[in-house]
């Protein structure tokens, strides 16, 4: 394998990719950036083909030609069968001695404690919930969507506040403001003109994430109806943390809750107070932190965990991240 350095770090999200190589004192001796990982829609080998469009320079840059553990957090990793699947695929490319992968929301977690001890829960374009123990312990659901259970993310909360202003426009709902302000952001007067619109494909599929901010501040200024989905995702976060937790025997214990992903990140106040005011009953000693260090630095620290690298290690590695 040639000269080697101490871990490769990859977080995979669904639109980048982040990569750093860490030497076995922490120092990051070499970083990357690619495009999302998608095996789902492109297929293993085309998905780890683009995390080596990341890995490859930053290898080149630390100057090594391999590593002794990859720590992979990958989006789409759901399972513990896909994460074995991925785990196969990059063991393949020679680029570590061992490899472990996990879904990347275990980076948001592990960037966000001091030890591998907590839980997260990440709203972006979906919800997801994962927890660790420093003894290796884990809790995880398989957030696929509906399927699985799963209620909100930012493409959930569009989507519902579509279905409530649709209907109530044309008379099949309540009232709210949502069938003004939705179609008010694309500069238009109706659900109607909006629901089209989007169904002929002259507002791009991608632009829906921008309806969650509007659903929001249509709560924010008193419609009860966006107010109560916001609420909704209150319940919905604080129930798949205290499950988690109570999981890993940690309930009574004070620990840290990690938020994270844009649509916690963004601490819209009404959801916030519901969060705190709801685990204050179900999780008392939680403590609740939004995480703002990058992903791969959790990456990064699970594997020196995996390695048994030291405190100082650790520490000399998130400074960098500060």
């Amino acid at each position: 394998m040639g000269l080697t350095a101490h871990v490769l770090a990859i977080d995979a999200g669904n639109s980048k990719t982040d990569v750093a190589v860490i030497g076995a004192d922490g120092t990051v001796l070499g970083a990357g950036r690619g495009g999302g990982f998608q095996p789902p829609v492109v297929g293993i080998d085309v998905a780890v083909d683009g995390l080596a469009e990341a890995v490859l320079p930053a290898l080149e840059q630390a100057g090594v030609t391999g590593v002794e553990h990859v720590s992979a957090c990958l989006a789409n990793a759901d399972l513990p069968v896909e994460e074995a699947e991925l785990a196969d695929a990059l063991r393949a490319r020679g680029w570590g001695r061992t490899v472990e992968v996990r879904n990347d929301t275990f980076a948001i977690l592990r960037a966000g404690v001091d030890e591998p001890r907590g839980v997260a829960v990440v709203c972006g374009a979906g919800i997801n919930c994962v927890g660790m123990r420093p003894d290796g312990a884990t809790a995880r659901f398989p957030a696929i969507g509906r399927i699985s259970g799963d209620w909100g993310g930012g493409s959930g909360l569009a989507e519902e506040a579509m279905w409530f202003a649709a209907r109530a426009e044309d008379g099949r709902g309540e009232p709210t403001e949502l069938a003004r302000t939705l179609p008010g952001h694309f500069g238009l007067e109706s659900m109607y003109a909006l629901i089209e619109a989007l169904h002929l494909g002259h507002i791009p599929p991608g632009r829906r994430h921008e309806l969650t901010p509007v659903l929001f501040a249509t709560g924010a200024a008193g419609d009860p109806v966006a107010r109560g989905l916001v609420d909704r995702l209150g319940d919905e976060v604080v129930a798949m943390a205290s499950v988690a937790l109570a999981r890993l025997g940690l309930l009574e214990e004070e620990v840290p809750v990690v938020l994270g992903g844009g649509v916690l990140a963004a601490r819209h106040p009404a959801l916030d107070s519901r969060i705190a005011e709801l685990l204050a009953v179900r999780a008392p000693k939680a403590v609740v932190r939004v995480v703002s260090a990058p992903p791969v630095l959790g990456a990064a620290l699970l594997g020196l965990d995996r390695t048994g690298a030291g405190p100082r290690t650790h520490d000399r590695l998130r400074a960098q991240y500060v």
